[in-house]
C-alpha cells in the first residue's frame, strides 16, 4: 500500500508523521521533491527505529522555498510526468508532500496533483493554530472536489477539542493519531506513536468489515 502524506502547511509535522507511518507500515519512505537542507529524507532516516534503505528524490533542490520558485532560481522545470514511484520498490511506501497540498511545483501544476496522477491514498496533516480550521477546511473541500481518497487526519500539536471536531465533521473521515506537543522527538517516540496508529487503523478496519 502507498499513501500521501501533505498537511495543511508548511511545517505541520508532515515529516514526524512520515515516520511514524513509515514504522506502523513497516513501509519505505521517499520524498518526490526537496527543496532546502537538511532533506526530510535524512530528517526521517533518523528518526527510525527500524533502519530502511534510502530512496532518492526525483528532484532535489537547493533553495528553502516554493519548490517552482527553488527550481527557477537553479534554471530547473519540476515535471509533473517525471515523478513517478521508484520501480524497485516492493514495500509498503509512505510518500511525503512539499508544505501543503496547493504548493506549486510549476506554473500549471501543485502537490495535490501529484496525488492525483499517482492515484494514491491521503493522510492530512493538521495543525492547532488561529487559522488552522481554515486552512484544514480549505484543504478538505479540495480533496473532496477531486474525489481523491481522504484516509484520515491526524492531528499534530496542541489539543483543541472544538477544533477538531468540526475538521473531522467537515473531513467526514476518522482521527488516526493525535500526536502530542513533542519536546523532543526519538525514536522511542516514533515507536511508541506508530503502535498507537497500528491500533487504530486495526479498529478502524475491523469496523469497515463489519459494517
Amino acid at each position: 500500500m502507498n499513501i500521501f502524506i501533505s498537511a495543511i502547511g508548511t511545517d505541520s509535522g508532515k515529516s514526524v508523521v512520515s515516520a511514524i507511518f513509515t514504522e506502523a507500515l513497516n513501509a519505505d519512505y521517499w520524498k518526490p521533491i526537496q527543496a532546502g537542507f537538511p532533506t526530510d529524507t535524512e530528517t526521517v532516516h533518523k528518526l527510525l527505529p527500524t533502519p530502511k534503505e534510502k530512496l532518492k528524490e526525483a528532484y532535489l533542490l537547493k533553495f528553502p522555498m516554493s519548490p517552482h520558485a527553488s527550481a527557477r532560481k537553479e534554471g530547473v522545470q519540476v515535471e509533473l510526468n517525471s515523478i513517478k514511484i521508484p520501480p524497485h520498490t516492493k514495500a509498503n511506501l509512505v510518500i511525503e508532500g512539499a508544505g501543503g497540498l496547493m504548493v506549486p511545483l510549476n506554473d500549471e501544476d501543485c502537490v495535490i496533483d501529484i496525488v492525483e496522477k499517482l492515484n494514491l491514498p491521503l493522510v492530512l496533516v493538521s495543525n492547532t493554530y488561529l487559522g488552522s480550521i481554515n486552512h484544514s477546511l480549505l484543504s478538505i473541500k479540495e480533496i473532496q472536489r477531486r474525489g481523491l481518497n481522504l484516509l484520515g487526519i491526524v492531528f499534530n500539536g496542541e489539543r483543541n477539542e472544538d477544533t477538531e471536531s468540526i475538521i473531522l465533521k467537515h473531513a467526514q473521515v476518522p482521527c488516526l493519531l493525535k500526536v502530542p506537543q513533542l519536546d523532543e522527538v526519538s525514536t522511542t517516540v516514533i515507536k511508541d506513536l506508530a503502535n498507537q496508529l497500528n491500533q487504530t487503523l486495526s479498529q478502524h478496519l475491523n469496523a469497515v468489515i463489519h459494517e
